[in-house]
């Protein structure tokens, strides 16, 4: 498995230099503002914009979700990265960086452990947002690998622990309703629900 990963991540990264243009817009997909910024939207999107109270107070849930699991996604990848470590694609073979150089392990992909952790909480509430979240979440892996700094299975690996930690945090979530109900009256008080 492992050298089927490196020789999709060649072809993938070796695509680097065949188009500037593409080469640009993968440097902006990788950044580590763009897709944050585009879900924490959704993220906003679904706590303010719905009018029906029913639909809101499911759709704010959502948002509990995918913050939970966004940090419970990243919590689980730093526990594996105690026991394993993976070199980054940089530190072992040539490749076209077009990133900076992280010094964190490359499996499983945080980063895509973070974003398709909200992306997945998204979908859960809101099919057409949460379609359009994962998208975004999937151009931010591929983009990774395409600049260098990932294997692809490292952004599967990261997509995967995310899929398990949303479910089980919608299984709590249900468990948890009387309580994020009451902060979410509470945030309507307060104005800011």
């Amino acid at each position: 498995m492992a050298n089927s990963d490196e020789t999709l991540f060649l072809w993938i990264n070796g695509l680097v230099g065949a188009m500037p243009i593409v080469d640009g817009a993968a440097q902006i997909a990788a950044s580590d503002y763009l897709a944050p910024a585009i879900l924490a939207f959704a993220l906003m999107a679904l706590w303010f914009g719905e009018s029906n109270a029913e639909v809101r107070l499911r759709q704010q849930v959502g948002v509990f979700v995918a913050l939970s699991s966004m940090g419970l996604s990243g919590l689980v990848v730093f526990i594996l990265n105690m026991f394993y470590y993976r070199p980054r694609p940089f530190v072992d073979l040539d490749v076209n960086l077009l990133f900076y150089q992280p010094t964190d392990s490359s499996f499983p992909a945080n980063s895509a452990a973070a974003a398709f952790g909200i992306a997945f909480g998204i979908w859960g509430v809101n099919r057409k947002l949460g379609w359009f979240a994962v998208v975004v979440a999937g151009v931010y892996g591929l983009a990774r690998v395409y600049a260098g700094v990932h294997y692809p299975m490292d952004i599967v690996a990261g997509a995967a622990i995310a899929a398990v930690v949303t479910y089980a945090v919608f299984r709590i979530s249900d468990l948890a309703m009387p309580i994020l109900t009451t902060i979410i009256k509470v945030g309507r008080i307060l104005r800011l629900a």
